[in-house]
């Protein structure tokens, strides 16, 4: 039973782009590893930017630099 936690910031991913990414995963998994689809799980987290660091910065902070 494949688990995958998918996470993005919370900028405006479509409920419709989110199931696109829940039946592309789950297809993946299906296609590449053989992994049944009815035991496949997805989840996907929405954080906000200002709770994303990368080195040593909020994404909030580097977008704002331009990085």
């Amino acid at each position: 039973m494949p688990f995958v936690n998918i996470k993005i910031t919370n900028e405006g991913a479509t409920a419709e782009q989110k199931t696109q990414l829940i039946q592309g995963v789950t297809k993946l998994l299906s296609d590449t590893l053989g992994k049944n689809p009815q035991t496949t799980i997805v989840v996907i987290e929405e954080v906000d930017p200002d709770n994303w660091g990368i080195g040593g910065e909020t994404v909030t902070n580097r977008r704002a630099q331009g990085k």
